[in-house]
């Protein structure tokens, strides 16, 4: 069988992995100052950043339409077997339902949702990647995607607030009062849905490395092939701190470092790092 996975812009995969696995990404669009930009073709994170710093109003971003899903998913369907699209999780966008309206049209063409984002999202593509390498059927495989999709984990720690408070997901009192307190939220994805889980409180790097701890300790039901820390603009060295408390608790064969994109950079701003894995 010859499958081909693609997938949304929201995958967050490093360009070493998408060209490794051979993945197509179907990029949304970021929406600044009224005017829309192809996620990670014609807008970058640190111009999303830049363009707050500056002054500038929240970019907010919109689900890849119909009528692009329909034009990629023409083009692989002829050269392919099958194709599998694992879309952004449908409770944060309206990419499922777009790409299962286009898919509809071709028989031979398979819509997952990922009921994540970042690279818990990117999870699941490698993982269908892997399977299509072994030789698995279209069905086989996203019947497989949709079992393990409740296993991945995907959680975020924050310097910021002051995007979450600009985009309406907290108080400008609740934004000043963690800016005073040195306060770090972690938000995570459970059923679907993004919240906050938890607190930390002091400076970035210990705030790190107490996060990735309780992330991991004393954990049996890790699956150790690979593990993702997933970053915006972060401190010199924390990657490497969450890469050393991670190696402490335990032995993942890969730790692949990736740089989130303009979906999380919207919404969370500069200063969030996350580990996503999977369990067993």
């Amino acid at each position: 069988m010859n499958i081909k996975i693609t997938s949304d812009s929201t995958c967050d995969l490093s360009p070493e992995l998408l060209e490794r696995y051979d993945i197509t990404l179907t990029p949304l669009s970021v929406i600044k100052d009224g005017k829309p930009y192809l996620d990670g073709v014609e807008i970058t994170p640190e111009v999303i950043f830049r363009h707050v710093d500056n002054g500038g109003a929240l970019c907010s971003t919109s689900a890849v339409n119909v009528d692009s899903y329909k034009a990629i998913f023409k083009e692989l369907s002829a050269k392919y077997d099958d194709v599998i699209h694992i879309t952004i999780g449908s409770l944060f966008s309206a990419c499922y339902q777009n790409a299962s309206i286009a898919a509809a049209s071709f028989p031979n063409v398979h819509v997952v949702d990922s009921m994540n984002l970042s690279t818990g999202q990117g999870h699941l593509v490698i993982e269908a990647a892997q399977l299509a390498a072994q030789g698995l059927g279209a069905m086989e495989i996203c019947s497989q995607l949709n079992a393990m999709r409740s296993r991945v984990h995907t959680s975020f720690i924050m310097d910021r607030l002051d995007y979450m408070q600009k985009g309406g997901r907290c108080s400008a009192v609740m934004a000043l009062g963690g800016k005073l307190l040195k306060i770090k939220p972690c938000i995570a994805v459970q059923d679907g849905k993004m919240g906050m889980v938890d607190k930390y409180r002091g400076k970035y790097d210990k705030c790190v490395e107490k996060y990735v701890k309780d992330q991991l300790k004393d954990r049996k039901d890790l699956r150790l092939d690979r593990i993702f820390i997933s970053h915006s603009p972060v401190p010199d060295g924390s990657v490497e701190i969450a890469r050393e408390t991670i190696r402490k608790y335990a032995e993942f064969t890969e730790i692949f470092e990736t740089s989130v994109g303009c979906t999380i950079s919207c919404h969370c701003g500069p200063g969030t790092l996350g580990i996503l894995f999977l369990t067993k």
